[in-house]
């Protein structure tokens, strides 16, 4: 005859009455906070800027010994929410975030609630302070403006993500401010905003491009999938980069920069976005200091790479005085 399960019963409500009084403590239970697992959301996975910045997010937590989990949020809030929900549904140690937007602020604030620690990466979201990893949007889109202007273009056009998005309004910074600094007139025509969404804007751009009274000699585009766009919009009528329109952006077309020899971009170093980020998640994670370490904020610059996409306007004119 079995003897009764009585102490192993007993023993079982002991440990759940302390998991439950940790969790009360700390919205954690301590055997689910060693899960190693990671949880990196990102916007849009066929960007090839997040497809390298998620390979260094996992490359990061495989060398400490974490496994990493993605979603793509498509940059949509109900879909981050849903993500956040399934987050907080399977306990992971830590997450990385690239935010839809500043609309992302309850979903942070959830996993706030529950003691989830969260690194941002590439956007700040007002009224959240964390670990976070950004680029130097303003500067780089002041940059962009520079080389254009040095290149002899007077109308410099601008289509930008949303200015709900951090990185997209800081671009339009900086983009204001390079035209003023070059005394270049600063045009409501020549600035669209527009979704980030995958592919969904190509309508919207054709009609921007055909409104203009006075078209664009230059643009520049707020992301890599921007300028894709403008490209095939311009295709549609007929035109061609930098023959009809110059056109430079941030972040690099494909994956095989050195192998992609035509856009002017901006490139950031999207690799180490995502494994900086992860250090700076894992030491979050196992910090057991108190008070806990300040809050890091890291700046990767972008690098200015030069190729074929801008066309040289000083030269015609220098023909054209000269004639």
């Amino acid at each position: 005859m079995k003897k009764p399960l009585i102490p192993q019963i007993r023993k079982k409500r002991r440990i759940a009455k302390l998991e439950a009084r940790s969790m009360a403590v700390n919205g954690r239970s301590p055997v689910l906070q060693q899960s190693r697992m990671l949880f990196l959301l990102i916007t849009d996975i066929t960007n090839p800027f997040y497809t390298a910045l998620a390979r260094g997010a996992e490359d990061a937590a495989r060398k400490s010994g974490y496994s990493m989990i993605m979603g793509n949020s498509d940059e949509n809030q109900e879909m981050e929410k849903a993500y956040v929900d399934t987050i907080l549904a399977i306990r992971v140690d830590g997450v990385l975030m690239v935010p839809a937007g500043d609309a992302s602020l309850p979903h942070l604030d959830a996993l706030r609630r529950h003691n989830v620690p969260f690194v941002l990466l590439d956007r700040e979201v007002p009224g959240v302070d964390s670990d976070i990893v950004l680029g130097d949007s303003k500067e780089s889109g002041r940059t962009l403006v520079e080389h254009l202007a040095s290149l002899g273009h007077r109308r410099i056009a601008m289509i930008n993500g949303s200015n709900d998005v951090s990185s997209a309004r800081l671009r339009l910074e900086g983009y204001r401010e390079a035209l003023t600094l070059n005394d270049l007139l600063i045009e409501k025509q020549y600035i669209l905003e527009t979704t980030l969404e995958p592919r969904s804007n190509l309508a919207e751009i054709e009609y921007w491009l055909c409104a203009m009274s006075s078209p664009p000699t230059a643009i520049v585009a707020g992301n890599n999938a921007l300028a894709l766009q403008v490209i095939r919009a311009l295709a549609k009528r007929g035109k061609s980069v930098p023959d009809d329109v110059s056109l430079v952006c941030f972040d690099d077309l494909g994956p095989y920069p050195e192998i992609d020899t035509f856009m002017t971009v901006i490139s950031r170093q999207a690799y180490q976005f995502g494994y900086i980020g992860t250090q700076l998640l894992i030491e979050r994670i196992q910090d057991r200091s108190s008070p806990p370490q300040p809050l890091r904020k890291v700046v990767l610059p972008g690098e200015m790479i030069v190729r074929r996409s801008v066309a040289d306007l000083t030269c015609s004119r220098s023909l054209g005085k000269s004639s």
